[in-house]
């Protein structure tokens, strides 16, 4: 009963559509088994509830412990697909590192587009392990080869090192690309938080040198203004958050994202570049005009949320065609619980989707 019941709800999010706002086509999301607003998916409240989001003010906080922290990362999710998906590893080759790399791939004997993901984890975490089954029912349900990179992480190798392994791995993908059985003209990027960064950067270094080799991007709740720096088109404010029910809990959800004292900024960072750099802060770009069309997608109560919707409106206004999702009642991270969270496999499918329809 309940893995119909959870079959259902990916079908009902399918069935949300859009319409056009300040020239990027808007999908919101709503919660599939609920008619409340301004309050967490249930599936949402049954996790974060077991969490201690309010410390205690007057203490000073832990120090921060790199390699706890990223042992906390990612959740024990489901292989959701249901035809054979292979799974190749391969390393691709370069003077300065080595760079690990899985190909998911789908029972085809034709040549087949391709997507490179990059995983999450803020610069400093993550792994191929934890995004491994959302590769997985991407590939299936793109039909596309998917090619997630372990790029160096910092601070053992801050920025530059690991957007520069993210982008050999494109260039891997595309000069390789009759060896892998992928169609070069077809290959796009995408990413989750840090990951949705590294893809639109690559994106952006693309497009400097002209080689033309991504042609699509999704990013998922993604990274792409380091500082929070206001613009004309965005500036961070709880109040942008409607917020009906469980008050204090989803503020402190969205606020625990904040990097108010920019540690985070200064492991990924380490004097190697200014915040405000656009390989850093996409937002902060001057110019994102020939970018592969892009799809972004957001979650309700995250503190990226509104920075991934400026990039959104920022991209429509520089001319490339843009879609973006919101789901309402989710928070950061969503799509590591695919199997539990019916948002995630539809994002899968929304990714999918975007690419088939890029690729026509």
């Amino acid at each position: 009963m309940q893995k119909i019941q959870y079959t259902s709800l990916v079908h009902q999010l399918e069935k949300a559509t859009g319409s056009m706002e300040d020239g990027v086509d808007v999908i919101m999301k709503p919660i599939p088994d609920s008619d409340v607003s301004g309050d967490l998916d249930p599936r949402v409240l049954d996790v974060v509830s077991a969490y201690d989001f309010s410390g205690n003010q007057d203490e000073e906080p832990p120090p921060f412990d790199l390699e706890e922290v990223r042992a906390s990362m990612g959740w024990p999710n489901h292989d959701v697909t249901t035809t054979n998906v292979t799974t190749e590893r391969h390393v691709i080759s370069h003077l300065e590192a080595d760079i690990p790399v899985r190909l998911y791939r789908p029972d085809s004997t034709e040549a087949l587009p391709a997507i490179l993901f990059f995983h999450g984890g803020g610069f400093f975490g993550g792994s191929l392990d934890t995004v491994e089954n959302p590769c997985k029912i991407l590939a299936e349900r793109a039909n596309a080869v998917v090619i997630s990179v372990d790029y160096r992480l910092a601070p053992e190798h801050p920025f530059p090192a690991g957007l520069h392994d993210c982008f050999r791995a494109v260039e891997w993908a595309h000069k390789q690309a009759e060896a892998l059985h992928i169609l070069k003209d077809r290959i796009g990027v995408a990413g989750d938080s840090a990951g949705g960064n590294l893809a639109t950067a690559c994106c952006l270094m693309d497009r400097a040198q002209g080689t033309n080799w991504i042609h699509y991007q999704a990013l998922v709740y993604p990274v792409v203004n380091l500082g929070s720096i206001p613009t004309e088109d965005f500036e961070w404010d709880i109040e942008k958050y409607e917020i009906r029910h469980h008050h204090d809990l989803i503020q402190s959800i969205v606020l625990s994202l904040a990097d108010s004292d920019g540690l985070l900024n200064d492991l990924y960072l380490q004097g190697q570049a200014d915040v405000t750099h656009p390989l850093v802060s996409p937002l902060l770009a001057d110019d994102l005009s020939g970018l592969p069309p892009a799809l972004i997608v957001t979650a309700e109560y995250d503190y990226l949320r509104l920075e991934g919707e400026a990039y959104a409106r920022k991209l429509a206004r520089d001319g490339v065609a843009t879609r973006l999702i919101q789901y309402r009642g989710m928070d950061h991270a969503f799509m590591d619980k695919l199997g539990d969270y019916p948002q995630a496999e539809d994002c899968m499918n929304e990714i999918a989707k975007g690419l088939k329809e890029i690729v026509k």
